[in-house]
């Protein structure tokens, strides 16, 4: 197995000036990044680090070996990238920023909801209005369930939960990503209006998917899950799983790019919750900023997971509130451009007040150090 190499954000500055200069935006954000852990990982296991900031690590990358050179100057440029925003119809949506994407289930076994949006189409019009209305940037409908033992569902079922839900929010003025991973669904959401195709299986379910999301030219969504099959937590073997799903994400980015989806529409989810231990999630709640070395947008989607109950006495779903909007914060203190939530007013309220203070230390100079 050839050595492997990651640049993995270590340190945060409150602004580039508290280190006259020395610290980068995150992917052009408002998150600024001082040290970077330079580790390389040989059979598995890591071999080497070291740690650089922006004025050091060129003499750092410049002392690694030849194969790796390449693939380190390339996150390193990652890390740096500025993401164009997406236009989704009428809609533009900044990645300057964090972006809260409100979730619609159409299903009649939501671990969040209990079906209700399904039963009554009213009160998900009537809800999903109000996730608009508190701020949400996107809508992400879904017509089946993908927690652990959901029964397979019928795409021609999926099809008559969602696009029922798509029509009436893009008739209210909302972007529409649609959750799912049919082609069929795809398709038929596509038409009815949706503007982004939300992959919890990284377009592998189906083999026509791949293709599909290419021709269609819209953006795509990428979640790392280990299961192949109708089982997407199947399979779980990590020798660390923070680098394991780094490795999965890059080759999902990489084959997603090779079927002929522009490489700026492609946006990449470690997928909390999906084939993974309460330990594997928090690692990589901890190395969440790692990811911006792919080069792409990030969405994080810890929404009143379990991972919060596990934390928190055995929470219900209904109950987790207080864990996902700090889960939220994580997200947005690692620089996500996306936060994929069931309570959009609180998480919007959460990154407005975020957004204050951040704006607030761009014009602090109380904390300038000395020359």
């Amino acid at each position: 197995m050839p050595d492997k190499i990651y640049i993995q954000p270590l340190t945060f500055a409150p602004s580039p000036q508290a280190f006259q200069g020395d610290a980068i935006p995150l992917a052009g954000g408002m998150v600024y990044a001082r040290e970077f852990a330079i580790v390389i990982r040989r059979d598995g296991r890591i071999a080497e680090r070291a740690i650089a900031t922006p004025e050091t690590i060129a003499e750092v990358l410049a002392g690694l070996p030849g194969e790796l050179g390449p693939e380190a100057e390339a996150q390193w440029g990652n890390l740096r990238m500025a993401h164009p925003p997406l236009s989704l119809g009428e809609r533009t949506i900044r990645l300057d920023q964090p972006q809260v994407m409100g979730i619609l289930n159409v299903t009649p076994d939501s671990f969040s909801d209990g079906g209700k949006f399904l039963d009554d189409p009213e009160e998900a019009h009537s809800h999903a209005a109000a996730m608009h209305e508190a701020g949400a940037a996107i809508i992400d409908i879904g017509g089946e369930s993908t927690r652990p033992g959901a029964a397979a569902v019928w795409e021609g079922d999926e099809i008559k939960r969602v696009v029922p839900a798509v029509e009436r929010c893009v008739a209210m003025g909302a972007a529409v990503s649609v959750d799912t991973r049919r082609p069929a669904v795809m398709e038929a959401a596509l038409a009815a209006g949706a503007h982004i195709i939300n992959d919890v299986s990284a377009l592998r379910h189906d083999p026509r998917s791949l293709e599909f999301a290419a021709a269609s030219g819209k953006p795509v969504i990428l979640m790392h899950a280990p299961g192949e099959g109708e089982d997407l937590h199947a399979g779980a073997a990590y020798d660390n799983v923070v680098f394991d799903v780094f490795d999965w994400l890059a080759a999902a980015r990489d084959r997603a790019i090779a079927a002929g989806i522009k490489r700026a529409n492609v946006i990449l989810d470690p997928g909390l919750g999906f084939g993974k231990s309460l330990a594997d999630n928090l690692a990589l709640l901890n190395a969440l900023p790692l990811f911006h070395a792919l080069g792409q947008p990030l969405l994080l989607g810890v929404s009143r997971k379990r991972m919060i109950g596990a934390l928190s006495n055995e929470a219900p779903a209904h109950r987790r509130l207080g864990g996902s909007v700090a889960l939220a914060q994580r997200g947005m203190d690692a620089g996500y451009q996306m936060l994929r939530v069931h309570d959009v007013y609180d998480t919007v309220q959460a990154r407005n007040v975020w957004r204050g203070l951040r704006d607030a230390a761009l014009t602090d100079f109380s904390g300038l150090a000395a020359d």
